[in-house]
């Protein structure tokens, strides 16, 4: 693993955070582009995002700081200092990010529905090369394993899961499923606001999928809490989208019986 990409002296420029501008730039020119087939203004859009990445922070540090609150106590400076005591939750960071952009929606006066439908697939690809960069740094890193598939990390026993870079391919698939959704409800093939339900059962499949294969996973009252509150959204959300597709899943299921049943009939004949 590289956790320094650079260090010269006085210039040490860490993996993770090229990764993370890396990952803001092709997300803000992925925002852009999608936005330029709408009419949404520029600049109030771009204002959404930066209104949305405070509240990412925002959300993400306060979960962290409450999920390991022996590691932080009473001391505000512990709370801001990001370098001396890292750590963000992801997924209230995203949540975070969602109710900031709503908020700003509001306060603007534009519709929130059409807007974030532009805003997940750029989501997605930007979570993907964030955790391209946690794979390349060793930020995160997987369980122990005998998978052919494994990496050795320094100081820790045994060859692991490259779990992180497994959830960077799965985002960068999900970014492009997610904007097949888009192109979809520019046809007006579905409603506006279906790619947040699709973007909220991406990232909870994923987080349910591989959070057991996580060497350090997040704690809360002894219970996993970032696999069961995806789970619990996984079947929310899934629930959903079978009930709104049950007409053509019916038809599917129909189809089959039929095309079974005549070829038996065919077969005894």
């Amino acid at each position: 693993m590289l956790p320094v990409l650079l260090d010269i002296g006085f210039i040490k420029i860490h993996t993770l955070g090229v990764f993370y501008v890396l990952a803001f730039f092709w997300g803000s020119f992925f925002l852009w582009k999608n936005i330029s087939l709408t009419s949404f203004k520029e600049d109030q859009i771009f204002d959404a995002l930066f209104v949305g990445l405070f509240g990412s922070l925002v959300f993400g540090r306060v979960a962290y700081v409450l999920m390991n609150f022996d590691d932080f106590g009473f001391n505000i400076l512990r709370y801001i200092l990001l370098n001396g005591y890292p750590g963000i939750h992801f997924l209230s960071s995203l949540v975070g990010f969602i109710i900031f952009i709503y908020l700003f929606s509001v306060n603007k006066k534009f519709s929130f529905m059409k807007f974030i439908d532009y805003m997940i697939p750029p989501i997605l690809l930007t979570v993907g090369i964030g955790k391209l960069g946690a794979f390349f740094s060793g930020s995160e890193i997987g369980s122990q394993t005998n998978f052919f598939l494994s990496l050795a990390y320094p100081n820790l026993d045994g060859v692991r899961h490259l779990t992180a870079f497994y959830e960077a391919i799965l985002y960068f698939v999900g970014a492009y499923f997610a904007y097949q959704i888009v192109m979809q409800i520019r046809r007006q093939l579905y409603y506006p606001g279906f790619s947040l339900i699709i973007g909220v059962l991406i990232v909870s499949l994923i987080t349910v999928v591989l959070d057991n294969i996580y060497a350090f996973r997040t704690v809360v009252g002894g219970l996993y809490i970032d696999f069961w509150v995806s789970l619990i959204l996984v079947l929310t959300t899934s629930g959903y989208v079978v009930y709104y597709f049950r007409e053509h899943l019916l038809q599917f299921v129909k189809n089959i019986y039929l095309k079974t049943f005549k070829k038996a009939s065919d077969t005894k004949i």
